[in-house]
C-alpha cells in the first residue's frame, strides 16, 4: 500500500524481500504488507558561483574560529601548537631567498588530487583542519582558512582561535584574492609553491592580486610548510605497482596509446603530458597504492607520437611492471626528473598538449620559459593564435585531456565489473545493516568508529575487495549533519537508537568501485525528521527516473533532485552527482550534477554518475540518500528532432529505509 501511494512510479520494478531484517525489510509488488523499498533491483568549475543557499538554521556568516570556540571551553593546548607552527612559517618569509609578505597553501599535491598521500596533507598539517577541500592563507599578521558548504561544521571544530573560518560560496564571505587585497598594502609579494597550484589557478590568482599591484612569486625549490614539518614529515609512499587485468580494463594499453596519438596528431601536437593520476592508471592499466583509497601511483606520464615516458619511483616499479612497460614502448623515468624533460621537449622544438586546468604551473611555466628561450636564440616570435580560436604557444595546444572523457565513458567490460561489484558489495551491506539493527535493538552501544569498522570487516569477506574508497563517514545525530564527517576513537559518538544515523561509505574492488549513502532510524523519527527524509527520497527517485535528450549537461537534472525540498524552502550545500571510475578514484571527472552551472559536459552513454541530495540540520541531524547509476540510451516512442534520449540504470543493491517517510508529506 505504502509503495503504490508513495511511489507509484516504481510499481512495475522488481524487488526482493530478507526476512532477516525486521527494520529493513524489502517489499514485493506480490504482497504489500512489509513497509521497506529497495528501488535498485536492476530494471570544474574553479570559483564559487553565485548561489544562495537557504537552511533551517538561518543564514551563515563569517565568524572568527574564536568565537565559534567560546561555547567549547579551553583550547589552549591547541591554540599553542597552532599559533607554534604559524610563528615557525612567519619567520622564513623574511628570509632573503624568499620575501614574500604572505603564503597560500592549497588542499592539493602536484597533480591536482583530491585525496592525496599523507606527506602533502600541508594544509592539514598547518592548520589543523582535515578536510579534503580548502585553502589556507597566510600573512604576517592573519590566517584564514576557506573551505565549502561540506565542512563548514567540521573547519568549526578543528581550526584554532588563531584562524579566521571563511565560508567559501556564502554572501559577503571573500575570495582569497579578494582577501589578500583587502589586508595587504599595495606592492606586497605573495607566494605560492608553483607545483601546487594548476597554471589556470595561478594565472587567475595573479591576475586578481595584480589590481593592488602585488606580485604572485612562484617558489620552486621549497616548500614552506615542508621548511616547518621538517623530521616529523611522513616519508613519501613507495608500495609497489599493479598490473589492472585486462579483463576488468576492456581495453589494452597499446590500443589507448594508438587512439590517444591519433588525437595528438589530429590537434598538431607531438607530445602531451599527463599529470592526473587516474588518467594515467586509466591510460596505462596499472594501478597503486600511495593513496589511501584510491589505487594510483605518483607519476607523470609523456605520451610523445612515435613512444612514451613514465616519471614515477623506480623502487616501486616490479619486475613485472617493468617488463610490462618494456613491450608496450614505455621508457621510466625518475619522477624528480619531469622539469627537465619538459626543457629537453621545448629545446626539441616539440608541441605539448597541455591541460592547463590540470597541469601544475610549475611545468607550463618550464615549458613557456624554455620556448622563450629557444625561440627567442633564433630570432622566433613564440606567441601566436590558431584559427580555431584556442590560444596556443608557437606549438602548445592547450587543451582539455583527452583521456579524462574517455576514461569516463565506460567501456562494456568497465561496467560489467561495476555491475559485479556493486553486487558484492550489496551483499556485504545487507549483512551489515542486519548485524547492526540486531545489536541496537538490544540495547549494546556501538560508537561511529566500531560501525565503521564492522562494516569494513564485512567488506573485507568479499572477493576482490581491496580498501575503503574514502573514509567512511558515520555520523549519528548532529554528526550526520557534517557532511564530510569523519568519526575519530576517543571523540566520536555513540549510535543511538532514538537518532538519525547517516551512513556513507564505498569500496574499491579489483573490478569496480563503490559509493552508498544510507540514513536510518531505529527509534521513532519525529515529524520534522519524516517530512525531510520523504523530500529528499522524492529528489532521489525523481533524478534516478529523470529522461532526458542527449547532449544534456549534468547541471541541468540537479533540480530534479531538489525541487521537492525547495518547495518547502529547504536545499542542500553540496552538487547531487559526481562522476566515479571503474577500479578508479571515487570522485571523477568530468560530468557531474550540480548547481555549478559552468560545467557544459553532457552525460554520455557508459558515464556512472552518484544520485544523492541530502538536507541537513546543523547541529542537530543530516539526511542523505545515495545510489550509482550509469547513464544508457532508452527506446523511446518517439525521438524528437532526431535526437536519442538517456536515462539512468541502477548499479548500487541497497535497500532504503521507508519507516521514516511521512505519507502526509508525498505531493
Amino acid at each position: 500500500m505504502i509503495m503504490h501511494s508513495l511511489t507509484p512510479h516504481l510499481r512495475n520494478s522488481h524487488y526482493c524481500f530478507l526476512p532477516k531484517f525486521r527494520n529493513f525489510s524489502f517489499s514485493f509488488p506480490i504482497s504489500h504488507k512489509f513497509n521497506f523499498i529497495n528501488p535498485n533491483f536492476p530494471q570544474n568549475s574553479k570559483t564559487y558561483p553565485t548561489f544562495i543557499v537557504r537552511n533551517s538554521s538561518g543564514s551563515i556568516t563569517a565568524k572568527p574560529s574564536s568565537e565559534l570556540r567560546k561555547k567549547r571551553g579551553n583550547d589552549s593546548d591547541s591554540c599553542s601548537d597552532s599559533d607554534q607552527k604559524l610563528g615557525d612559517l612567519r619567520e622564513l618569509f623574511s628570509k632573503p631567498n624568499i620575501n614574500i609578505d604572505a603564503y597560500i597553501i592549497p588542499s592539493q599535491d602536484a597533480h591536482q588530487s583530491e585525496f592525496i598521500a599523507e606527506c602533502y596533507m600541508r594544509r592539514a598539517y598547518i592548520s589543523g583542519f582535515t578536510g579534503s577541500a580548502g585553502t589556507a592563507v597566510v600573512t604576517k599578521d592573519k590566517a584564514a582558512l576557506w573551505t565549502d558548504g561540506r565542512y563548514f561544521l567540521q573547519a568549526e571544530q578543528q581550526l584554532s582561535s588563531s584562524w579566521i573560518l571563511m565560508r567559501a560560496g556564502n554572501m559577503g564571505v571573500p575570495t582569497t584574492s579578494e582577501w589578500l587585497n583587502s589586508v595587504l598594502a599595495p606592492g606586497c609579494r605573495i607566494g605560492i609553491d608553483p607545483f601546487l597550484f594548476s597554471s589556470d589557478a595561478a594565472e587567475e590568482l595573479k591576475e586578481a592580486i595584480s589590481k593592488r599591484k602585488h606580485e604572485l612569486v612562484y617558489l620552486y625549490d621549497c616548500n614552506l610548510v615542508d621548511e616547518v614539518w621538517k623530521a616529523s614529515r611522513p616519508k613519501a609512499p613507495n608500495k609497489p605497482i599493479r598490473l589492472h587485468d585486462l579483463k576488468y580494463a576492456g581495453l589494452d594499453v597499446s590500443s589507448k596509446l594508438s587512439s590517444l596519438r591519433s588525437e595528438l596528431a589530429g590537434a598538431g601536437a607531438s607530445a602531451i603530458v599527463i599529470s592526473m593520476l587516474d588518467e594515467v592508471a586509466w591510460l596505462l592499466n596499472l594501478r597503486g597504492k600511495d593513496i589511501p583509497h584510491s589505487p594510483v601511483m605518483y607519476a607523470y606520464l609523456i605520451v610523445e607520437i612515435d613512444g612514451a615516458k613514465l616519471f614515477t619511483d623506480n623502487s616501486k616499479v616490479t619486475s613485472e611492471v617493468m617488463e610490462y612497460l618494456k613491450n608496450a614502448g614505455i621508457d621510466l623515468c625518475p619522477y624528480e626528473s619531469i622539469l627537465s624533460e619538459i626543457e629537453s621537449l621545448a629545446e626539441r622544438g616539440a608541441g605539448l598538449w597541455l591541460d592547463t586546468s590540470s597541469i601544475n604551473a610549475a611545468i607550463v611555466n618550464t615549458y613557456r620559459s624554455a620556448c622563450d628561450k629557444y625561440f627567442s636564440g633564433r630570432g622566433y616570435q613564440n606567441e601566436i593564435e590558431r584559427s580555431n580560436g584556442e590560444s596556443s604557444g608557437r606549438y602548445a595546444v592547450y587543451r582539455s585531456s583527452p583521456v579524462s572523457l574517455a576514461k569516463a565513458v565506460k567501456n562494456d567490460a568497465e561496467l560489467e565489473g561495476m555491475r559485479n561489484c556493486h553486487l558484492r558489495d550489496g551483499a556485504a551491506l545487507a549483512q551489515f545493516w542486519s548485524w547492526l539493527e540486531e545489536e541496537i535493538l538490544k540495547d549494546v552501544v556501538l560508537t561511529e568508529v566500531q560501525v565503521a569498522d564492522k562494516l569494513l570487516e564485512f567488506r573485507s569477506m568479499q572477493d576482490g575487495f581491496l580498501d575503503t574508497s574514502f573514509d567512511t563517514i558515520s555520523g549519528s545525530g548532529a554528526n550526520g549533519a557534517i557532511i564530510h564527517y569523519k568519526p575519530e576513537p576517543g571523540t566520536c559518538s555513540i549510535v543511538h537508537a532514538d537518532k538519525l544515523f547517516l551512513l556513507d561509505s564505498g569500496a574499491q574492488y579489483h573490478d569496480g568501485t563503490t559509493d552508498v549513502t544510507r540514513t536510518v532510524h531505529f527509534g521513532e523519527p519525529s515529524s520534522r525528521q519524516r517530512e525531510c527524509f520523504t523530500r529528499v527520497l522524492q529528489g532521489h527517485i525523481a533524478l534516478d527516473q529523470a529522461v532526458f535528450p542527449e547532449n544534456t549537461p549534468g547541471f541541468v537534472l540537479d533540480a530534479f533532485a531538489r525541487s521537492a525540498l525547495w518547495k518547502i524552502g529547504l536545499d542542500y550545500r553540496h552538487g547531487t552527482g559526481h562522476g566515479v571510475g571503474a577500479a578508479l578514484n571515487v570522485h571523477e571527472g568530468p560530468q557531474s550534477i550540480s548547481f555549478r552551472f559552468g560545467n557544459m559536459t553532457p552525460l554520455l552513454k557508459g558515464m556512472v554518475v552518484s544520485n544523492e541530495p541530502g538536507y541537513y540540520e546543523d547541529h542537530s541531524f543530516g539526511i542523505r540518500i545515495e545510489n550509482l547509476l550509469f547513464v544508457k540510451e532508452l527506446d523511446t516512442p518517439n525521438n524528437y528532432g532526431g535526437h536519442a534520449y538517456l536515462g539512468f540504470e541502477k548499479l548500487t543493491f541497497v535497500p532504503i529505509q521507508v519507516k521514516i517517510l511521512g505519507p502526509c508529506y508525498w505531493d
